[in-house]
């Protein structure tokens, strides 16, 4: 396993705090900081406590929207029925 890049404390911050998030591939951490998969999870495991990665790691495994590929192979994305397109960006305004 390559070995990854050096990170200062607000890099390896915000590499958790992507990591942490549902909606953010890994391949967004890689692009941007040269993380592998692999790599974040290491640094998971080493930054956090055994609880709160373990639970991470159970709640991100398989998860569609960590993997950018398997993204693309679903095209579903939930939208409420209820929901209005905006139009032009126009928020009603009441006096």
């Amino acid at each position: 396993m390559n070995n990854p890049p050096v990170l200062n404390k607000i890099d390896k911050d915000r590499i958790i705090e992507m990591a942490w998030e549902d909606r953010t591939p890994f391949d967004a951490i890689q692009i941007q900081f040269g993380f592998t998969e692999q790599q974040v999870i290491a640094l998971m495991r080493r930054e956090m406590k055994l609880s709160s990665f373990k639970l991470w790691r159970k709640r991100v495994q398989g998860r569609i929207t960590k993997h950018a590929k398997l993204a693309e192979l679903s095209s579903f994305r939930f939208k409420c029925s209820r929901q209005r397109q905006i139009n032009g960006n126009k928020i009603s305004k009441r006096g």
